[in-house]
């Protein structure tokens, strides 16, 4: 059989992958908080018909002879820039301004995850939440000493505030300290939202719902064996923005682009099958 139909059958394989992920990555373009991936491609192991030496002096080099055998998928790797921010004015809406994630835990499974989609509401029991119930992680004490779920109430307001004050209303600020206004008009600081950050976004694992696993594998802050989050603004993280959003970091542009020629380069590679099947053809039509 001719080499060159396993080659192009590796590409036909490898391009239909690549344009997986561009699918998926223009499918997510309005997806808060996504980050797009790209795929890197590698040539295939090669086959040596002459191995090469090296010179005398009285002989030249021979170079080597080898034949490519195809091409494979190298990686599929995430592009973790910073995507648009846009205003929303929703209070419990943050967007991170530069580096970091958010912190979420599931309540009823306590495994954690991250997330640049800040997109948080406040649920009945008073907990800020993300969208699928996963709760946001912080100090969650007015003395910003306790790390664990952030609950919004009145607890830890000052002994000078009137102790049958309720709650009016909150705000988060640039360091994700959540400001508490009471009725009586005293304001204390009820908790802290942390953030994350890691030396290799790669070790991190998509699970969908914009959450990502695999924390200790991507070198979290405070080391893999106790990730520990920090506040905003701190060892090299970004502040938080509320009342707006982080949009997805896809470019329409380049991926539109990149499927231009990722469905050219499929085409050339069934190209080849064909003219391969015509030669296969015309040698077995040798003998008639």
């Amino acid at each position: 059989m001719l080499r060159s139909l396993t080659s192009a059958i590796s590409g036909l394989q490898s391009f239909q992958q690549r344009l997986d992920v561009i699918g998926n990555n223009i499918a997510n373009v309005n997806t808060t908080g996504f980050k797009g991936s790209r795929v890197g491609l590698s040539d295939s192991f090669s086959q040596t018909l002459r191995s090469s030496s090296a010179g005398t002096g009285g002989a030249s080099g021979v170079p080597a002879m080898q034949i490519g055998l195809g091409v494979g998928i190298q990686s599929i790797s995430n592009l973790y820039t910073q995507g648009a921010l846009s205003r929303t004015s929703v209070g419990t809406d943050l967007a991170i301004t530069s580096a970091g994630y958010f912190v979420v835990k599931d309540p009823i499974s306590s495994g954690e995850f991250v997330t640049r989609a800040g997109d948080f509401t406040v649920d009945e029991n008073g907990y800020l939440v993300t969208n699928n119930g996963m709760r946001a992680q912080g100090f969650d004490d007015s003395a910003l000493t306790n790390i664990g779920d952030i609950l919004i109430d009145t607890t830890g307001m000052p002994a000078t505030s009137d102790p049958a004050a309720t709650m009016v209303s909150f705000a988060i600020d640039a360091e994700g300290k959540i400001n508490v206004n009471l009725t009586d008009g005293t304001q204390f600081v009820r908790a802290q939202l942390l953030l994350q950050n890691f030396s290799n976004p790669q070790g991190l694992m998509k699970e969908g719902n914009n959450l990502y696993s695999g924390i200790g594998a991507a070198g979290p802050l405070g080391g893999s064996a106790s990730p520990t989050p920090a506040a905003a603004g701190t060892n090299g993280l970004g502040k938080i923005q509320a009342g707006a959003l982080e949009l997805s970091n896809v470019d329409l542009a380049t991926e539109f682009t990149s499927l231009i020629t990722t469905q050219r380069a499929y085409q050339a590679n069934a190209r080849v099958i064909t003219t391969s099947d015509e030669m296969l053809q015309e040698l077995v039509n040798l003998k008639r």
